[in-house]
């Protein structure tokens, strides 16, 4: 073993500058905010065709609820910024703890959801009541399910940590490639928020 090859091993997997997550993890991250771009330009254009029925929808829907539900989600996403900083740091206790936070924080969401799609339906409002429904079901039922990706996703880099001082350069960038698709989750979250709940 060379000199270099040993002092790049004693430096660890962060010892140069590299943009988070593999490229491959960006490709799939970028495509599905593509498919998002289109869903959110078809809600638009359709409440343009739909307006009294949007109105009717937005006013049903509790902005106390879903700034509750962004506040979660917002929460978990610094849980999972300060997890990555701590497993680049070596201190993978600290990071299991604040990974667990994050999936605490996933399935507060879940569980705020689940209440509020029981309240819509107790309300006769389902996939069928109006378009406005249907793409309210429809965006925040996909949503939801990249919210459960992304908790087990979570767990999974979560175990990782376990035994382990240092992650290998190669799992570091899949931890970091988890982060990135959570905090895409995040984001989509926000402009829903913003969509659903926000207009009037």
């Amino acid at each position: 073993m060379t000199i270099t090859d040993s002092e790049n091993r004693r430096a660890g997997p962060d010892s140069s500058p590299h943009a988070p997550a593999e490229a491959g993890t960006w490709v799939f991250i970028l495509g599905d905010l593509t498919i998002f771009a289109l869903m959110f330009g078809a809600f638009i254009w359709s409440r343009a065709d739909h307006e009294v029925d949007f109105l009717a929808g937005h006013h049903a829907m509790s902005r106390t609820s879903g700034a509750l539900m962004t506040l979660t989600l917002l929460v978990s996403s610094l849980a999972v910024v300060l997890a990555v900083e701590r497993i680049r740091a070596g201190v993978m206790r600290s990071a299991r703890r604040l990974l667990f936070l994050a999936i605490a924080c996933g399935s507060l969401f879940g569980v705020l959801k689940a209440v509020e799609y029981h309240d819509k339906f107790s309300h006769g409002h389902d996939l069928v009541a109006s378009q406005f429904w249907a793409f309210y079901f429809g965006l925040t039922g996909i949503h939801l399910a990249h919210v459960l990706i992304g908790m087990i996703a979570l767990g999974v880099v979560a175990s990782s940590t376990r035994g382990r001082s240092r992650l290998a350069p190669r799992r570091l960038r899949l931890v970091e490639g988890v982060a990135v698709f959570w905090h895409m989750v995040d984001a989509v979250w926000i402009v829903l928020f913003a969509l659903f709940y926000l207009v009037r």
